[in-house]
């Protein structure tokens, strides 16, 4: 697999990692993603950004920001190399990667960015899908995390988009066994009432049950009924 940093190096505390997403809720795929490239590429530290409105998504169809974000922060509160932003909590409207990329960048200039994202969302950068793609490739590195046996190749998709080839050097992949899991599937799993542990850590499925996310609301009885 190409373009893969090595890890470690002298200037480790130059590099911090920077994982986005909706984290409705935040798993142990999420958080295994994070110490390995935390590990692989020498980050200081990895922030997570949980976002308020994904633009791709209708605000109806996730939770709460709120609630994502407190599940994030009970995540990975732990671990002294996390942090939680509310960069993207706090600003109104979409989400959108470049300007919290562009924002960062103005508040910590002498630091290298590392974005962390999934694969698939990898491949919508590298089509040319999110907002300024070019723009947003020239202000710090990606690292693409798939599932083993899935093959993402940045170089056959910079052939259909030769505007984003001379960023490939910032583009980077790596394989994490835990990508198999998947927020769809913990949600699903607690409309259904079935397990989810061990596929969040303990406080998030402890915050889960407790404000009952995920949950269907019960239909109000009709006029007449009991």
């Amino acid at each position: 697999m190409g373009f893969r940093a090595p890890h470690g190096g002298n200037n480790a505390l130059s590099r911090i990692g920077i994982m986005g997403g909706t984290f409705d809720p935040i798993h142990y795929g999420h958080l295994m993603t994070a110490g390995e490239a935390r590990w692989r590429f020498g980050l200081s530290r990895v922030i997570f950004v949980p976002n308020r409105h994904p633009p791709h998504k209708e605000p109806r169809d996730v939770s709460d920001p709120e609630h994502r974000y407190l599940m994030t922060f009970l995540a990975t509160v732990t671990n002294p190399h996390f942090t939680v932003s509310r960069i993207e909590i706090d600003r109104p409207g979409p989400s959108y990667t470049i300007d919290t990329i562009a924002e960062l960048r103005r508040r910590r200039p002498d630091v290298e960015l590392y974005y962390i994202t999934g694969a698939d969302a990898l491949e919508q950068i590298l089509r040319g899908e999110w907002r300024e793609t070019a723009q947003l490739l020239g202000l710090c590195r990606f690292i693409g995390a798939s599932r083993p046996g899935y093959h993402l190749d940045p170089e056959r998709w910079s052939l259909e988009n030769r505007e984003l080839r001379a960023y490939l050097e910032n583009v980077h992949t790596m394989e994490i066994p835990a990508m198999a899991i998947s927020s769809t599937d913990i949600r699903s799993r607690v409309r259904d009432g079935r397990p989810i542990t061990y596929l969040v850590p303990e406080a998030v499925e402890g915050y889960i049950v407790k404000h009952r996310l995920y949950t269907p609301t019960p239909a109000a009885p009709r006029e007449g009924q009991w």
